[in-house]
């Protein structure tokens, strides 16, 4: 059978806990340093244990070491990896190519998406490379993964199906380190897609005035995930490793669900990648979580709806619209209810996000903390923050065991305990009991409570009718449960975690599509320069470069009507069109049409 994993982010150790508790059958998490996202770092104590608790359920910890690395790190990444391999780590992410160059433990590696893996050939050359998986570019269709599949086949495709997105090919934006000193490629982007800009052409007419162009909404692939199945990819993966453990359980729940759902109409075909039942105490719902609105993204080709202009902030689940107003009320149209607490916000006449508190609720009318200026009737109305479903998730709101199948027979001097393949034994006098006594031994056996265990069943051999003292049944349940704890049964990840990385000694042959700017390799260290046999490479936080600072699928000229080769009418304006920030900074547009594909360059 295929093995599928939903792999959840971890901003920390309770995250990663609450990650694997709600169904994740692995966890991503940032080392120390060199993670894409420097934000969310933690400790190589914190890694133990999160390992050390996943691989209870036979679940995976993966560990990002996803930056570019400068000449003067290479030695602390290599020490970091090492420990990361002594703590039990089952996989890291890497993006830099110096790292292959090291002295590597047996540590399996994935290419981080920041590798910019859009292609069969890309792939092919990482799998080559001895990367065990590949994380596929955001902006694939099913059917683009589907080639890559059926072109390298023997290379596990990991797909992002949650979470917000970049608009940038990933790994290929420079346009926070060009204009802020802050290096995407150095876990420290600044977001430079989710500001305002004003749409200008080429003789400076303003097309578009201070909206968020570049911004787009969230992906949302639930109800796709069947699909991405059938293409081959294995690995599920949600964006957010800034976020926290109430998102991390409602999401997870919700995408852990789902797969169960799809497993359970093909359980000759597919499993799931980890071991355990998860039992919830709360019914997940994706629209309550953060989300700038919901997407699929280019899953089935282009669609003009991708991105949000008006915010770059959550707005939420629709709750109705704005009835009557009074001084300091108003009541709403529709069927939601509302909590003191809740968090409401509605788009203005500006194009402008605006929100606000509830500081009462009578029924359907609310009484805000402050009454907005910009409110009138007919406005539609979200709710970005849920008091009573935070409250909810604030709370234990799922657990996770695994099921024990029991077998209890007799031997020459006592019992012994079978299940999951591990045997305990205990020396007992052999009573024949005077009346039936599978009941209660089934009973005791069962108190499974403050372990990850279940019993979900005990047999026995045939004619078995013994009597057993409640302490003997007692001592053979906690030797099971010892001897299941035992990380060499626990865990599961022995058997196929052999190294598939390489120690390159000599300049490789690049066999992947050339870039046309020597930056885009982001090579920051001597290593990865013999790695590619080019000492001409430098990566753009270096030195800079005279090429686009970010390549996007998402492009403006379709999204407003004007793309002739996807049906659009033919524009009135001239081009060059370009982008221009509050402070007056312009960012001059190049549509590629040939690759269907907007580049952005540095402002001039």
């Amino acid at each position: 059978m295929r093995p599928l994993e939903l792999l959840a982010p971890a901003k920390n150790l309770e995250c990663g806990i609450a990650a694997i508790n709600h169904g994740a059958d692995a966890v991503y998490i940032g080392a120390p340093r060199f993670g894409a996202r420097a934000a969310a770092g933690n400790s190589v104590d914190d890694i133990r244990t999160l390992c050390q608790y996943a691989h209870q359920y036979a679940a995976s910890v993966y560990v990002t070491v996803n930056t570019i690395i400068y000449d003067d790190e290479l030695e602390a990444t290599q020490q970091l990896i090492q420990q990361l391999y002594d703590v039990g780590v089952d996989a890291i992410l890497v993006q830099d190519m110096g790292i292959l160059r090291m002295s590597l433990p047996l540590i399996p590696l994935h290419a981080s998406t920041q590798t910019d893996n859009r292609t069969p050939e890309k792939v092919r050359w990482l799998r080559d490379m001895g990367f065990r998986r590949v994380v596929l570019a955001r902006e694939l269709s099913v059917d683009e993964i589907a080639e890559i599949h059926h072109q390298v086949p023997d290379v596990e495709l990991e797909v992002f199906v949650h979470g917000a997105l970049c608009v940038s090919y990933s790994g290929l934006c420079y346009v926070s380190q060009q204009c802020f000193r802050r290096s995407a490629n150095r876990g420290e982007c600044a977001q430079f897609c989710r500001m305002k800009f004003d749409l200008l052409d080429a003789d400076g007419h303003e097309l578009e005035h201070q909206r968020h162009l570049l911004s787009l909404k969230d992906l949302n692939q639930l109800q796709h995930l069947e699909e991405l199945i059938a293409a081959g990819a294995c690995s599920f993966k949600i964006e957010g490793r800034l976020k926290d453990a109430s998102y991390v359980k409602n999401v997870v729940a919700a995408y852990s669900q789902h797969l169960d759902a799809i497993i359970a109409k093909h359980p000759d075909t597919y499993c799931r990648a980890s071991k355990g039942r998860v039992v919830y105490s709360f019914q997940p719902n994706l629209k309550k979580t953060f989300n700038r609105g919901f997407t699929t993204y280019f899953l089935h080709g282009r669609q003009s709806d991708i991105f949000s202009p008006d915010t770059s902030k959550a707005m939420g689940e629709f709750v109705g619209t704005v009835k009557e107003l009074r001084h300091d009320s108003f009541n709403v149209a529709g069927t939601a209810s509302f909590a003191n607490g809740d968090g409401l916000c509605f788009i203005n006449d500006e194009h402008e996000l605006e929100g606000f508190r509830v500081n009462r609720v009578q029924g359907n009318r609310l009484f805000p903390f402050q009454m907005p200026q910009n409110l009138h009737a007919g406005m539609a109305l979200y709710r970005n923050f849920d008091q009573e479903f935070e409250r909810l998730l604030s709370r234990p709101t799922a657990e996770r065991k695994l099921p024990v199948s029991m077998h209890l027979s007799a031997t020459d001097t006592g019992f012994s305990l079978t299940a999951n393949g591990v045997v305990v034994r205990v020396a007992c006098e052999h009573q024949v009991a005077n009346k039936p006594q599978r009941e209660n031994i089934q009973r005791q056996l069962s108190k499974l409570g403050g372990t990850v265990y279940e019993c979900s069943g005990v047999t026995f051999n045939e004619g078995f009718a013994y009597f057993i003292p409640n302490s003997v049944l007692s001592e053979l349940r906690r030797l099971l449960v010892e001897a299941l704890n035992n990380p060499s049964n626990a865990s599961g990840k022995t058997a196929g975690n052999s190294v598939l990385g390489v120690s390159a000694t000599e300049p490789v042959t690049v066999t992947a599509p050339r870039y046309p700017y020597a930056y885009l390799y982001n090579v920051a260290n001597r290593e990865a320069q013999l790695f590619y046999g080019m000492s001409s490479l430098t990566a753009y936080e270096l030195k800079g470069g005279d090429g686009p600072v970010m390549q996007c699928r998402h492009c403006l000229r379709y999204a407003m009507g004007y793309c002739v080769k996807h049906g659009g009418q033919r524009p009135s304006w001239k081009e060059p069109l370009s982008l221009r920030l509050a402070d007056g900074r312009q960012f001059p547009l190049e549509f590629d049409c040939k690759h269907c594909q907007m580049n952005v360059y540095a402002s001039r």
